[in-house]
């Protein structure tokens, strides 16, 4: 077993003592660097590179290669691989994203939807992420992930993204028993395809709810959290190793007293929370990641280095901060305003960690 060089990503995610407050991006490996724009070209089109492990790999450690500051990797995948596993046929229209085949509307549809097989269905993504952690040789922790279980719905139902949700909701309000089916077999599907992710060497999870925060107050507790809780509870007891763990609800700032109990070692803050009230709210009980607004990276080096600044010092001292953006960073952003956010946050923290 290969000896990580830097695990301070990890320590974080335990809140043990670092000396200084690691950083990775969400969507790190992606169109903003010309690097991956020549792989995905050269892939042919955005599933051929996902489903390709010697891509994936390539892609995933262009990042690592241009940013040495960068305390984690990510794998290179899409949320979306699940239900295209799951049979919906999903594919990608240039400038309208992702799209299936075959959304579910239909009761009959909806009772025939089966857990894929993860070790045949969604062997690229396994073969990846063990094909990744030797690449790595140990420079940084790699983190595993998936799209929650409301959140791969809302695709499944709608039959692709940017939607108003008016079709899932409609489901939710007048049929909650069809919406309960899909959740529960999407709940098996992801807790068996992070354990994949798990066994092959993966060193923590992130759970993506992006869509999370399109529910009411009531509608969160009841179709988006409680699946959440039951794949994280479900991993703890079907894995030998503890594999930290990470839970992200966009627009989730709402919920955060609730989302503590949920049985995950770090909450993901999105931009629109102040990181000071969360760790307030939070307390010592878990990590915190997060949260730059990843439009900021769009504009100057001062005002990237004053944003990040007021973050660091909104969390404060002591340890269990893990700096991130607070989504996916924008593929407009200029590659060098990502080395100004990554110096800042590597010399300004270190004094919150100070003994």
């Amino acid at each position: 077993m290969t000896t990580l060089q830097n695990d301070t990503f990890l320590k974080a995610l335990d809140r043990q003592s670092t000396t200084y407050t690691p950083v990775w991006m969400m969507r790190q490996a992606g169109r903003y660097l010309p690097e991956y724009r020549a792989t995905r070209q050269k892939a042919g089109d955005f599933l051929s590179l996902c489903k390709n492990p010697n891509f994936a790999t390539e892609v995933t450690l262009q990042p690592l290669d241009r940013y040495p500051l960068l305390d984690a990797s990510i794998i290179f995948s899409d949320i979306l691989t699940v239900p295209d596993a799951m049979g919906l046929g999903l594919y990608f229209v240039a400038g309208e994203g992702p799209k299936f085949e075959r959304p579910l509307r239909e009761e009959a549809d909806i009772y025939k939807l089966k857990i894929p097989d993860i070790g045949k269905d969604l062997k690229y993504v396994i073969d990846a992420v063990s094909q990744i952690k030797k690449a790595l040789q140990g420079r940084v922790p790699l983190i595993g992930f998936s799209g929650s279980p409301w959140t791969l719905a809302t695709y499944m139902i709608e039959g692709q993204g940017g939607t108003d949700f008016l079709t899932i909701k409609k489901m939710a309000y007048s049929r909650p028993d069809l919406l309960h089916h899909i959740l529960k077999t999407t709940t098996e599907a992801v807790t068996q395809y992070l354990n994949a992710q798990i066994e092959a060497g993966v060193d923590a999870i992130m759970i993506f709810d992006s869509w999370g925060g399109a529910l009411s107050h009531q509608g969160y507790l009841e179709f988006s959290l409680p699946y959440m809780k039951v794949i994280l509870s479900s991993l703890k007891m079907m894995s030998d190793k503890k594999i930290p763990s990470i839970m992200f609800t966009k627009g989730g700032g709402l919920w955060l007293e609730d989302q503590v109990s949920a049985g995950s070692d770090a909450l993901g803050l999105d931009w629109q929370t102040d990181i000071k009230i969360a760790r307030e709210k939070v307390g010592n009980r878990l990590a915190i990641q997060g949260n730059l607004d990843p439009a900021i990276l769009l504009s100057k080096p001062e005002a990237i280095e004053k944003e990040v600044k007021r973050i660091l010092d909104g969390y404060g001292h002591g340890h269990g901060h893990i700096f991130n953006l607070g989504h996916g960073i924008s593929e407009h952003t200029p590659p060098e305003h990502v080395d100004v956010m990554l110096n800042t946050v590597h010399e300004y923290s270190q004094q919150f960690h100070a003994q």
